[in-house]
């Protein structure tokens, strides 16, 4: 390799650094990628996409055994467990692959290894000393671990042996109900096995809307999904094939025994071993700590992605690798980053998806609300694909009609929730809503139905 300076050096490859890379390469920039596992990061390696792989065949599984309500029939169903894992992964070693090809298509230079900030506009690969005028840290995060509860990668699980077992177990336990807990629980679940979730909170999914979350709690349970909510693991007692796990709840002991536990108590940023002890970079409970522009304390560093916090997903860090970029390169059209205009999907079964404040967010915030509904039992798409059970749900200040939030469970709503984070980002009041047209028949007329309930005209329901 020749090259050796750069205007800019980008650590790390995931989905927040990647992007950030080819942007830069768009705006003029020589820009170097330095990453030391897989292109794409977790989230194309070991999280987002391999995730999806399997929780698609998770709910072929669950089609296969409702067969009789389309009219269908099949005898001796059985699956593979080792080809689920292996298309999995082999998903993921695809995406991975045309990521190094986007690489050489914008003629990023990569670099194999870990990067390390080695003083003002420098970093070291290894013995190598490379520098830019400004850095970007994307180094993304990994799995929390609590004391005394600590993975062993063989009967206790992070998210990355949950994604590749060499077998299916019989029975598990998941440790935290959060997208990534509810997305094992829910796959693992579907796929035969028996599935306790132990919460420490007093619901669910409880960054969710609060009836989002109920609604989820009840047909987790309809699919004999145990729940445990206000409870906390305190002990694994790991024997040679099962561990025996104590729950406490309201004082009171309980003893439950699997195959396997899952660990899914969120993640923390990865900022050891990077040299910012060094610098002016201020760390915050485990993330780097960023302005509007992902500026850190050290002039000429930046960071993005998990690293810097919540909320810790991938098109959060996509977003903020392109405005990082585009702020340094000077443009004028750069606009930072509104949190709640950032979506979130948790693709269990069923899936969920939200955008902006919950009911009670909006109201702590001082809004006076007005609120819609629409189930999917009142649309005919829905009753005509078998998902007749879900909410479309918004909220909407009473004053202004502004769009404060939109919230849904259901089939493909992972898929709809764009609509209403196209509405937000346009700042779209209920009135261009209640004048848009939604094609017939379709799931998204539930989006329109329930911003009409919010104001009392709605049709269908």
């Amino acid at each position: 390799m020749s090259a050796k300076t750069f205007d800019l050096i980008v650590i790390g490859g995931g989905p927040g650094g990647y992007v950030a890379a080819i942007r830069a390469s768009q705006l003029g920039m020589s820009v170097a990628l330095v990453e030391g596992q897989h292109l794409g990061g977790i989230c194309l390696n070991w999280g987002c996409i391999p995730t999806k792989a399997l929780l698609r065949c998770s709910e072929i599984h669950h089609l296969l055994h409702n067969l009789d309500e389309f009219g269908f029939s099949a005898k001796e169903i059985k699956f593979d467990f080792k080809k689920i894992v292996e298309r999995s992964r082999g998903v993921a070693k695809q995406l991975s692959g045309g990521i190094g090809h986007l690489m050489k298509k914008n003629k990023v230079t990569v670099i194999d290894g870990f990067a390390k900030l080695e003083g003002k506009g420098k970093i070291s690969v290894g013995k190598d000393i490379y520098s830019a005028k400004n850095i970007i840290i994307a180094t993304g995060a990994r799995a929390r671990e609590l004391p005394g509860l600590e993975p062993d990668g063989k009967l206790v699980w992070t998210y990355k042996e949950a994604m590749v077992p060499s077998s299916m177990p019989k029975s598990l336990l998941v440790v935290g109900s959060g997208a990534i807990g509810i997305e094992f629980a829910s796959f693992y679940r579907l796929m035969g096995a028996e599935v306790t979730v132990v919460e420490v909170m007093d619901r669910i999914l409880p960054v969710e809307d609060e009836e989002i979350s109920k609604l989820a709690h009840k047909q987790f349970e309809k699919q004999g999904m145990k729940i445990i909510t206000g409870a906390q693991v305190t002990k694994l007692d790991k024997g040679k094939a099962s561990v025996k796990v104590t729950v406490e709840k309201a004082g009171k002991k309980e003893q439950i025994t699997v195959d396997n536990v899952i660990m899914a108590v969120g993640i923390v940023g990865n900022t050891e071993n990077i040299g910012l002890e060094k610098t002016k970079v201020k760390v915050d409970r485990g993330h780097i700590v960023t302005d509007q522009w992902l500026a850190t304390g050290e002039p000429g560093v930046y960071a993005i992605g998990d690293v810097t916090g919540p909320p810790w997903l991938a098109h959060k860090a996509s977003h903020e690798g392109m405005i990082c970029v585009e702020k340094i390169a000077g443009q004028k059209d750069v606009h930072p980053m509104n949190k709640l205009n950032i979506p979130g999907c948790t693709y269990c079964t069923p899936q969920i998806a939200s955008v902006g404040l919950t009911e009670k967010a909006a109201i702590e915030a001082g809004h006076k609300v007005k609120v819609g509904r629409f189930p999917f039992m009142g649309n005919g798409k829905a009753i005509a694909m078998g998902e007749a059970e879900g909410l479309v749900k918004t909220v909407f200040d009473e004053k202004t009609g502004e769009l404060l939030g939109a919230h849904m469970i259901g089939a493909e709503v992972t898929e709809l929730i764009q609509g209403y984070v196209v509405a937000k980002t346009l700042e779209t009041t209920e009135a261009e809503l209640m004048h848009t047209i939604f094609p017939h028949p379709t799931l998204s007329e539930m989006m329109h139905e329930s911003v009409l309930d919010a104001y009392g005209k709605v049709i269908h329901f």
